[in-house]
């Protein structure tokens, strides 16, 4: 505990802005941001206390705050200090191509967005279904077949949903599946007591419900309307202005004065620039660049056929190189005094035998997929060339810890049919889905290639590449193979796996808690524990 250094009157001043007034650690609950963003900045430049500067500086003055942040931005070009001022926004009804983009902002942002597996879009508002009616195909003469398409889509998926549910429970009945019971002892349905069977009912419906949506997302159209809640600093949703302001798509446009203007109600000061002389700037040079790489595409580039792959290594570093730089990094924090050359130089000379134990004894360290590989283990990188569905794209864009870079949605690359839907008897609904799609896409894409992702389909495939290091495959593998994940990133992720397996053998030990094994019911079991969590809560 500190002694107190204010006087009463100044206390009372204090506990509306500080949790309190007399501890070496306290939050900042001023309610305006621009004035938390200001002391925090303002804190760097002085000796003074945070609490003396608040009495000092900002509580007779209101616009203190903003005053100070703009003159820190523009007098000494600290952009950093963006980074004090934090906003929650939520989008309602923006198009999944718009919210792809908005994701694609990797550092400051933090994202939750409406899930195809938990949530169906079978229902309509005012008797449309919730698909982005595009205002340049709208006002085009491709609008009449584009709105053809999507309907199609959506009647295909909404009259489909029971059908898929009723399919997945005669396959899959719940006799046949395992529950807990009271004393945690997983059990045949009907050795369940009342209660018991009335938990594993909702546990089943649940897993039966998600399992069935993901079977007829595929069908649904990149104009699929969607929610985000997205949480981030200034100085991130200032570039994301930046990049939306600067889109060829009048949707993010649009979108980009209205996030604008929504933040210009919590945190003005901090995104100012998006769209002033500086965000225009920087909007031409986004724009340039991306004429530029078309301009050179067409010039060294000669179109080929791909052949089809799901998960391609394309680029890797020797394993023996690898395990010296990883060794060496394990070993730099507790080498008093050496520099990484030298633990490096030392390190080349251990045997291969002993860098394949060290590497061992590390990797048998963790205990559970959360005990993260250790830092060093981002000292090697791979790069893997991906070809899934968009909708197998939207899951793994999530990961955000790696470099990822992505072509335009088109319907030209073939797509991905579940099993399932041969099963239930749609196929030729679900082939109808996507020729109608291609059709307007062939038509839209020389004269709008941008506007003419909107009617592509989930299911057809997407080609992007993914850069990353080992401690972020490890991650994504281990996280993207639960038994609870989607059946289609679930075998993407595998095939990253026995990739990097296959060139660094002994390396790949670290990547512990891959799941390699198939389910026909992916969220039963994650169902059981959520269940189980349910109950202690009550």
């Amino acid at each position: 505990m500190l002694s107190s250094e204010f006087s009463n009157s100044e206390n009372e001043i204090l506990l509306k802005h500080f949790s309190n007034v007399d501890d070496s650690v306290f939050a900042i609950i001023s309610p305006r941001q621009v004035d938390r963003g200001a002391l925090m900045s303002r804190y760097s430049r002085t000796d003074k206390s945070m609490r003396r500067i608040f009495l000092d500086e900002f509580s007779q003055n209101e616009n203190r705050g903003e005053e100070f942040y703009n003159k820190v931005l523009l007098e000494y070009g600290d952009d950093s200090v963006a980074e004090l001022g934090e906003a929650q926004i939520a989008i309602e009804g923006l198009s999944n191509i718009a919210v792809k983009k908005i994701e694609d902002r990797r550092i400051g942002l933090s994202y939750l967005e409406k899930s195809s597996r938990y949530v169906a879009w079978d229902k309509k508002v005012n008797g449309e279904y919730k698909f982005y009616r595009e205002p340049e195909i709208m006002s085009s003469k491709y609008a009449d077949m584009y709105l053809e398409a999507c309907n199609l889509d959506f009647d295909v998926y909404s009259k489909n949903i029971q059908t898929t549910i009723d399919f997945m429970k005669e396959r899959e009945p719940i006799e046949k599946q395992k529950f807990r019971d009271s004393a945690g002892t997983d059990v045949s349905y009907s050795k369940l007591n009342e209660d018991e069977a009335k938990s594993a009912t909702r546990i089943y419906n649940a897993t039966i419900r998600a399992k069935a949506l993901d079977i007829l997302r595929g069908i649904l159209p990149a104009s699929t309307l969607t929610n985000v809640g997205i949480t981030g600093n200034g100085r991130a949703f200032e570039y994301l202005l930046t990049i939306l302001y600067s889109s060829g798509l009048q949707e993010e446009k649009i979108l980009a004065g209205k996030i604008q203007r929504e933040l210009n109600t919590t945190i003005r000061s901090f995104v100012r620039r998006a769209d002033d002389i500086h965000g225009k700037a920087l909007q031409k040079y986004l724009n340039d660049v991306k004429v530029k790489s078309l301009s050179l595409g067409k010039k060294y580039l000669k179109l080929k056929k791909s052949a089809s792959h799901l998960a391609d290594l394309v680029d890797y570093e020797q394993e023996k190189k690898a395990e010296e730089k990883i060794i060496s990094a394990v070993l730099y924090e507790q080498s008093n005094g050496m520099s990484y050359r030298e633990i490096l130089g030392q390190v080349k000379k251990i045997k291969s035998s002993k860098r394949k134990k060290i590497i061992k004894t590390l990797a048998g360290l963790r205990q559970n997929r959360r005990q993260r590989p250790s830092r060093a283990f981002e000292m090697t990188d791979y790069t893997f060339d991906l070809l899934t569905n968009f909708g197998m794209f939207r899951d793994f864009h999530r990961h955000r810890v790696l470099t990822l870079e992505r072509q335009l949605l088109a319907a030209n690359r073939g797509y991905f049919m579940p099993d399932e839907i041969k099963q239930l008897g749609i196929k030729k609904d679900f082939e109808d889905c996507m020729y109608k799609s291609k059709e307007v896409f062939d038509a839209m894409k020389s004269k709008m290639p941008e506007q003419a992702q909107y009617v592509v389909n989930f299911a057809y495939n997407y080609p992007y590449f993914m850069k990353l290091n080992l401690r972020e495959a490890a991650h994504l593998i281990e996280l993207r193979t639960v038994p609870q994940g989607h059946q289609d990133y679930r075998k993407a992720a595998q095939e990253m796996f026995k990739a990097i397996k296959k060139v660094h053998p002994n390396l790949s030990n670290i990547i512990k808690f891959a799941d390699m094994k198939s389910y026909s019911l992916e969220r039963l079991e994650a169902e059981k524990r959520i269940e189980e969590k349910r109950k202690k809560l009550a």
